[in-house]
């Protein structure tokens, strides 16, 4: 898997909430400055070609829809912001997370208790 581009990434996180669209479909609901048709559709394009869409042939029209999940992504792109930023340390990251955002002592047993309960 490979990081996508700024705008890669806007029009993945539509197909993901919408799960199929056609390239029309997305365009709304990308954000400002709203692109331009052929841009959308070539970055769709590009995106069937790294294998993060597939699409089904509806008439004359392609209806898209994604192949990688977006938990999957999320998992290579966290796995890569760990990687780059905080030499492969995850306690090192959420350290980073914690005092950056200034997390009560509230705010990081409610992290605690939710990684504890996932572990289950």
């Amino acid at each position: 898997m490979i990081k996508l581009a700024k705008r890669e990434e806007q029009i993945m996180q539509v197909f993901w909430d919408l799960n199929k669209a056609f390239i029309r479909d997305v365009i709304p609901l990308l954000p400002d400055p709203k692109p331009h048709y052929n841009s959308v559709a070539t970055i769709v394009k590009i995106l069937a070609e790294k294998g993060f869409l597939n699409y089904e042939t509806a008439g004359n029209m392609h209806c898209f829809f994604p192949v990688i999940s977006r938990e999957e992504y999320q998992q290579f792109a966290l796995k890569d912001i760990v990687s780059q930023y905080f030499d492969n340390s995850y306690p090192r990251m959420l350290a980073f997370f914690a005092k950056e955002q200034k997390l009560s002592e509230k705010e990081l047993d409610e992290i605690v208790s939710i990684i504890k309960k996932e572990k289950l």
